[in-house]
């Protein structure tokens, strides 16, 4: 992997049931949504609905763990929700998943469809090496606030996603910021799928495969690799 990878021991005490696939992508053709990608999403939903069958995304068992993990860490998971689960809901609502642009909305779909978090940030954008840390509060977070570019601090003690530069996604998986997203001018990433006991690794393994597929089927000839769970 080009890219290095690392979860803290601190944080591998908090969530020792943790574990996460890596998909790093070059070549990759990004754009606007497309009447395929929306399709996507829609069969995203209405897969969902076929699992869930009735119950809301939180009562979910993994879902259920995230929620568990967030407040182990400081966080009000009703309030804060993990990517999944926040997605999930707006899958289930009346104005369904929002559009985003290809590379966003395959990595939706298959976030939607499996009921994982699942994020994505530009490779040429990452400086340096990308952690899982519990934060100690001082680290800066580009964000926006007002239409303005704005610098936000995480609580201490949060688990955040960071890089050489500060962090790239605050509460593990909650928000994630501008400074990495991909847009449609990005050609690398890397994509992570993130889970928790009680999910079976073997699900996590088989999600990443489908949007390996997906990223295949969007940009062809794109240089992909899955790195095992970790």
């Amino acid at each position: 992997m080009t890219l290095t990878l690392t979860v803290s021991d601190e944080v591998r005490t908090l969530a020792p049931g943790f574990t996460h696939v890596a998909i790093e992508a070059h070549g990759l053709v990004n754009g606007p949504s497309t009447e395929g990608t929306s399709a996507l999403l829609d069969d995203a939903a209405r897969r969902l609905a076929a699992r869930l069958d009735g119950r809301a995304p939180h009562e979910d068992p993994h879902m259920a763990a995230w929620r568990a993990l967030y407040t182990a860490f400081g966080s009000k998971p009703s309030r804060t929700r993990n990517s999944a689960e926040g997605l999930a809901r707006r899958a289930l609502s009346d104005g369904g998943l929002p559009r985003i642009n290809v590379l966003v909305d395959v990595y939706n779909a298959i976030s939607v469809a499996h009921l994982i978090p699942v994020g994505g940030e530009d490779l040429d954008l990452v400086q340096g090496a990308m952690r899982l840390v519990r934060a100690t509060g001082d680290e800066e977070f580009m964000t926006v606030a007002g239409g303005e570019q704005a610098v936000e601090h995480p609580d201490a003690g949060e688990v955040v996603w960071r890089d050489e530069a500060g962090v790239t996604c605050r509460r593990w998986n909650w928000r994630q910021g501008p400074r990495t997203r991909l847009t449609e001018e990005s050609t690398s990433a890397i994509f992570l799928l993130e889970g928790l006991a009680p999910m079976p690794v073997a699900d996590l393994e088989r999600a990443g495969v489908e949007l390996s597929e997906l990223l295949e089927k969007f940009s062809p000839g794109a240089r992909i690799a899955v790195h095992a769970p970790a």
